[in-house]
């Protein structure tokens, strides 16, 4: 029988370590992205969202926030898309080229100057997101990329960047989320911004 005591402890020594995660959030980092959506909303930019794992969900999570939720209550809608969400297409791209070229190869599409990509990883260092991000900014696109303690080479390439104080996956990936959540209500919720 497990001692749950012990796993109390465990579990209170985690939620530490998140607070203290969450507490690493740089605030102006975060309000600086929110003006570059404010921005792109304005300017009827194309927003492209992707990542890895669990930053692949968060990917999606945030594309349908801010495509449903704070576009709901605007004047109009952001245009933004999660790149993780077409698997075929994924798949065909990684066996016929490269898995390195999945996300760039969707941009090449899509993407116009003056474009937002955002992406997220903890280790900052995913090749398949570097040749993106690289690819992204010989476009002129504009590159937001949140990243653990780490950094990796997504650090140099952005243009926005928010460093999560933590190399812990799942306590990055909170984090992250949460972020994007912060972006989308910052819409939702700010009326100056609902314009």
């Amino acid at each position: 029988m497990e001692d749950f005591t012990h796993m109390n402890d465990w579990i209170k020594s985690y939620i530490e370590a998140q607070k203290a995660a969450l507490d690493s959030i740089p605030t102006e980092k975060v309000a600086d992205c929110v003006g570059v959506l404010q921005k792109a909303w304005a300017e009827e930019k194309n927003i492209f969202v992707f990542g890895n794992g669990g930053s692949a969900a968060n990917a999606s999570h945030f594309a349908t926030d801010l495509g449903k939720g704070s576009s709901d209550i605007m004047s109009k809608r952001f245009k933004v898309l999660s790149m993780n969400d077409n698997v075929s297409w994924m798949t065909a791209i990684g066996n016929d080229y490269d898995y390195e070229d999945i996300f760039k190869r969707q941009l090449e599409n899509y993407a116009n100057p003056g474009d937002i990509v955002i992406t997220m990883s903890v280790s900052g260092n995913s090749p398949n997101l570097i040749k993106a991000v690289q690819w992204a900014k010989e476009k002129d696109l504009t590159v937001m990329a949140f990243v653990g303690a780490k950094q990796g080479g997504l650090a140099p390439l952005a243009d926005h960047l928010v460093v999560i104080d933590s190399e812990h996956y799942g306590r990055v990936e909170d984090c992250h989320m949460g972020i994007c959540h912060m972006l989308c209500y910052a819409f939702m919720e700010l009326d100056s911004l609902k314009h």
